[in-house]
């Protein structure tokens, strides 16, 4: 080693709280007893739609705190997924690291552009059916051999009402 701490990343004071806050707000929000309170307001805009005679403003009132609370909740949700998404990559590329014999090119696959994850999936894909071909031949294979056949009569005498003696 040089010697060198390791830079870290640079995080700005923006960036910190906006994912204390979204990781804070998503877990609030999943909470049951935050629907309790979304069904409580929605009860209550119910309600009180006879006392303002179900009025343009009565229903605007509602229309308008659904449409904020659904804006800004699209950006706490994509932090979240975006972040949840980074910590699954980050321990699944750790798990192929630490793997003899896995190939490293898929530790830092989410970096590929569209394309190369087609051609890769493509290459997958032939080798996964490569393997399937080479299980079903072994397979075939096991079923014809002689001692395959005396093993399945064998079990077929002891399994069979009609090879039992009374």
């Amino acid at each position: 080693m040089s010697g060198k701490k390791q830079d870290a990343p640079k995080t700005t004071w923006l960036s910190l709280q906006f994912s204390k806050f979204a990781q804070a707000t998503a877990a609030w929000s999943g909470h049951p007893i935050a629907f309790l309170l979304a069904v409580l307001v929605i009860v209550v805009w119910i309600v009180t739609g006879p006392i303002f005679n179900y009025s343009d403003t009565w229903q605007l009132v509602i229309n308008t705190g659904t449409t904020i609370v659904t804006f800004l909740m699209v950006f706490l949700i994509q932090n979240t997924q975006n972040r949840d998404m980074l910590t699954v990559q980050l321990k699944l590329s750790e798990l192929v690291l630490a793997m003899k014999g896995a190939e490293n090119k898929f530790a830092a696959i989410e970096d590929l552009t569209d394309e190369e994850l087609e051609s890769l999936h493509n290459d997958c894909r032939a080798r996964a059916e490569e393997t399937l071909e080479h299980i079903e031949q072994r397979r075939q294979v096991l079923a014809t051999s002689p001692k395959s056949a005396a093993a399945r009569a064998k079990s077929t005498k002891r399994t069979s009402p009609v090879g039992r003696a009374h």
